[in-house]
């Protein structure tokens, strides 16, 4: 079976990026969120995309962007997802955001339709508990840039049915991508251990042991990963970092996951990272 026509919900940095893979392996994507404004600048960031690949791969067969983003369809309905295949959802690693959302997919997509989450950290168990659809709901963790990395941790929630798995899978080698499944638990592997890494290097900042620079250089250098925690904090988006980790406290209720303060006060100042220009670093003149 073939996955034809696949609806992405929510147009930021995770949102993008899968519609832009699944465009550009052949699928129809209805990509939905909230504002036209929102939606605009999704269509904006991709056409860059699209253009800066076009350079760094000159004389290589590549889609060009109009071709790319004419199996996009930019949306602010839910409705235009009845006829969708598969739903990969993308929207803000918030609870009170996600439960809204769950019921109205349930009510909209084909009885037959997989309902997948992009979530970081929230347990698919209690997502699914939001459709009447539970062994059709599964976690897609997609990591960020989506085009750049090959593997995908697969979620399975406690109703999620053998099948479903195998056509999220299947889905994933559509789009070039391999799946590792793991079984439910909040922030799964990858996130699990990711935002403990994260937080505390950002307390080894608040403390003064060492600078963003130094702590990442670390870990490059001597650990061999390609980028350091606070790069990757940068990347991934602060505001998001910060969900991530108070949703693993809400669940464990662990004082190993209490976010950082100076996390806090980077949320609040709006220093996001990439998406903003300045985190742990600056990225605009």
């Amino acid at each position: 079976m073939k996955f034809h026509v696949i609806g992405v919900i929510g147009a930021g940095i995770m949102g993008r990026g899968v519609s832009l893979n699944l465009a550009q392996t052949g699928h129809r994507v209805i990509l939905v969120d909230v504002t036209s404004e929102i939606l605009d600048n999704a269509k904006q960031e991709l056409q860059e995309y699209m253009r800066m690949q076009k350079l760094f791969h000159k004389g290589e067969e590549i889609l060009s962007s109009g071709e790319v983003l004419g199996q996009i369809q930019f949306t602010s309905s839910y409705k235009s997802l009845h006829e969708v295949d598969f739903v990969i959802e993308n929207v803000t690693e918030q609870w009170k955001i996600k439960e809204k959302i769950y019921p109205i997919l349930d009510g909209i997509c084909p009885k037959e339709c997989i309902i997948a989450s992009d979530t970081s950290t929230i347990p698919i168990t209690r997502l699914a508990s939001l459709t009447c659809r539970a062994q059709k709901v599964i976690g897609m963790h997609f990591m960020n840039p989506v085009a750049m990395k090959p593997l995908v941790e697969v979620i399975r929630g406690y109703h999620t049915s053998e099948e479903t798995v195998e056509n999220a899978k299947k889905l994933l080698r559509q789009m070039g991508k391999e799946g590792v499944v793991v079984n439910d638990s909040p922030g799964f592997v990858s996130n699990r251990v990711l935002m403990l890494t994260i937080n505390e290097a950002i307390y080894l900042l608040q403390e003064q042991v060492s600078t963003a620079e130094d702590v990442d250089r670390i870990f490059k250098s001597c650990i061999g990963h390609k980028m350091g925690p606070l790069e990757t904090a940068d990347l991934i988006g602060l505001d998001t970092i910060l969900y991530s980790i108070e949703s693993l406290h809400d669940n464990f209720k662990e004082s190993k996951y209490r976010p950082c303060p100076l996390l806090k006060k980077m949320v609040d100042a709006g220093l996001y990272g990439r998406k903003s220009g300045k985190g742990f670093y600056h990225y605009t003149d």
